[in-house]
């Protein structure tokens, strides 16, 4: 007998041969509430990533990146980069070639307030899965129209099956003994450009 099984076994006998089904409540937290973007803010740069709030989006990214070189995904508006700054699309670039960028600028599907989180669904505007964690430099840029409040709210908005990254600050872990080591798994910088109007 595996402990699987044992465990099992006496979870089925503490419940006795017909247990009661008891209906749990799914309506927690399903309704849209209100976002406190200074909350997300707050959250964001508790996080380690440093946050923008601009109307002046390609000013913002020439700001942070200087003189270097962006890689964008092929959907991003070509509006919010800076005329000045060389970029690179991402119509197939080798793995190589998107980490020599110094960095790379891409949208979001949502943003939680609650979690102080940016997610990515791999839209046009936001590429490949590979473009947001080789880079050591993402810039990611967000409509307030984008936030949301609570994490059901934004599983409400996004499509399954779609690939999803979940972005709380900039790739950071700890060894065994606690010393946080950033960049191991991403970029270690995140810059958050949150457009303050439309």
């Amino acid at each position: 007998m595996s402990s699987r099984d044992l465990i099992l076994g006496r979870i089925r006998q503490a419940l006795g041969p017909d247990p009661e089904v008891v209906d749990v409540p799914r309506d927690y937290r399903r309704g849209p509430a209100p976002v406190d973007l200074d909350l997300l803010v707050e959250r964001l740069v508790d996080y380690k990533a440093v946050v923008h709030r601009v109307s002046d989006v390609p000013g913002a990214i020439r700001g942070i990146i200087g003189a270097g070189r962006l890689v964008v995904p092929p959907g991003l508006p070509t509006a919010w980069l800076p005329p000045d700054v060389p970029f690179s699309v991402d119509d197939g670039l080798s793995a190589a070639e998107i980490a020599a960028a110094d960095g790379v600028v891409t949208a979001a599907a949502v943003a939680v307030v609650e979690t102080g989180t940016i997610v990515l669904d791999a839209s046009p505007d936001q590429g490949r899965r590979i473009l947001s964690l080789l880079p050591d430099l993402h810039i990611c840029v967000l409509r307030p129209d984008q936030v949301v409040a609570s994490v059901p709210e934004a599983v409400a908005r996004l499509t399954p099956g779609r690939p999803l990254t979940w972005i709380s600050g900039p790739s950071a872990t700890s060894d065994i003994e606690l010393n946080r080591v950033e960049g191991v798994h991403g970029p270690r910088n995140l810059h958050i450009v949150l457009r303050e109007t439309a």
